[in-house]
């Protein structure tokens, strides 16, 4: 689960997983200590009056020095006489009987006998007692009701509850306050990475806290992202310096190789060389067209003219201009275009789906199809381009947009500057769209193309 990978929650559970057990462990201790505590108060009291009962036992006057007879003074039958919760009782058991010979008032009447080998003191209910045996058959018993004890225990139980689980949530909340405070520049980290990674190389990271490690981290990032955003543009000023230098010498190549088309004076032999020039004197021009193109849409320089475009009528228009290649490579096209909006460049869209249709029909078997559909989706404007042909490895797929990249076999003797793709892509990225591209090997490739609906969208 995503929760449990976050870094963030993950501190948070061991923090409150910490402070669950150590406050747990505090109360638990503390209750403890307090009911010890309370037991060995009230074992204390009934043990203290055990000697009153015994001393109180003597033999029956006159008697033969067996039967015995219980007779407590009124100071110490005082100790047990007060009517209140948690007062003391006494039982008395005399040898001749097996009944109790007498009770104090505040004894309950179903008291058991104690038998020898007992524990001294045993609890009933809410009831503590402790018991003597001062000769055969003789037996004395103090009790204590400690229902009162035990609510106290019950409150103490409950208040130390309430107050260890203010201090748990008091705890969590700092805890993610610290976590929070300690972990956003990871946050800020992440946001500028991404903007980079869309393409704006001027993000820099927020780096207000210098001294932590983080802070650090940011400092080094920001020095790459600056390093990156120089290499990249000394990449794109080469690219367009490197373009505009060529156009003149290609554009002279270009005008003599024509001029020697049109001379009188010329064989077979110079026709086929002036031929072969002017070809790739054209496709050089072709190249450094599309260099500049892409060099400008680095930059941000591509103008667009952005409104409320009809894809699928744009689309139609893509279809009537390829058709030629179309029938010449023998390849059928199919089309499913119903109204579908979008927002855009209508002149740069076209470009993109001619490019699309173009790759659809030269890279596609002999005699193959193309089909073409257009819908809405969600909030954007979906249209796809696939074709029949021998499909791209699953290998070339991920560098399919890269610049110059050529997949090997089918795309590597059409003559193509391995460009088209990457400015396709560039132009889409330009109107926050996307371009995806899925391919089976022996089966064929479809492109998807998403564009916003709306200006607001992307």
């Amino acid at each position: 689960m995503k929760f449990f990978q976050s870094i963030r929650w993950r501190l948070q559970l061991w923090h409150g997983a910490l402070l669950l057990a150590v406050l747990s462990g505090f109360g638990i201790a503390v209750f403890e200590m307090e009911s010890g505590r309370q037991s060995r108060r009230i074992d204390e009291g009934l043990q203290q009056r055990l000697p009153v009962l015994v001393t109180s036992q003597h033999p029956v006057r006159g008697g033969d020095g067996q039967l015995r007879e219980f007779t407590i003074s009124p100071k110490d039958a005082a100790l047990f006489d007060r009517e209140a919760d948690g007062a003391f009782y006494y039982v008395v058991w005399l040898r001749h009987s097996d009944q109790p010979v007498t009770y104090s008032a505040t004894a309950p009447r179903d008291v058991p006998a104690p038998k020898p080998g007992e524990p001294p003191i045993r609890q009933r209910g809410n009831l503590r007692e402790t018991f003597l045996f001062p000769g055969p058959g003789d037996c004395v018993l103090v009790g204590r009701s400690i229902a009162a004890d035990l609510t106290e225990l019950r409150q103490l139980a409950w208040w130390l509850g309430g107050v260890g689980a203010a201090v748990l949530l008091v705890g969590l909340a700092g805890g993610a306050w610290l976590v929070t405070r300690a972990l956003s520049p990871i946050q800020d980290i992440s946001s500028a990475a991404g903007k980079i990674a869309t393409g704006n190389l001027a993000q820099r990271i927020s780096t207000a806290d210098t001294d932590s490690e983080l802070g650090q981290l940011a400092d080094v990032l920001n020095s790459t992202f600056a390093r990156l955003d120089s290499a990249f543009t000394q990449q794109a000023r080469f690219t367009a310096d490197a373009a505009h230098e060529l156009r003149t010498p290609v554009t002279v190549m270009l005008t003599h190789a024509e001029n020697g088309l049109a001379s009188e004076c010329q064989n077979e032999e110079h026709r086929e060389a002036f031929e072969a020039s002017q070809r790739a004197a054209q496709r050089m021009r072709r190249l450094i067209a599309s260099l500049l193109e892409l060099a400008r849409l680095d930059a941000g320089q591509e103008s667009f003219q952005r409104g409320r475009v009809d894809l699928s009528r744009v689309a139609h228009d893509c279809i009537e201009l390829v058709r030629p290649l179309a029938k010449e490579r023998r390849i059928t096209i199919y089309h499913d275009l119903p109204p579908t909006e979008c927002f855009g460049d209508s002149e740069r869209i076209g470009q993109v789906i001619t490019n699309l249709l173009t790759n659809a029909i030269i890279y596609n078997q002999p005699g193959g199809e193309a089909r073409v559909t257009a819908c809405s989706e969600n909030d954007f404007a979906r249209l796809t381009v696939s074709d029949t042909g021998p499909g791209i490895s699953t290998e070339d797929q991920p560098r399919i947009f890269e610049r110059f990249y050529r997949a090997d076999k089918s795309r590597s003797s059409t003559g193509g500057s391995g460009l088209g793709l990457a400015i396709s892509k560039a132009i889409v990225e330009a109107h926050h769209g996307t371009l995806e591209v899925e391919s089976e090997t022996a089966t064929g490739t479809r492109f998807t193309l998403r564009l916003p609906i709306t200006a607001g969208n992307g």
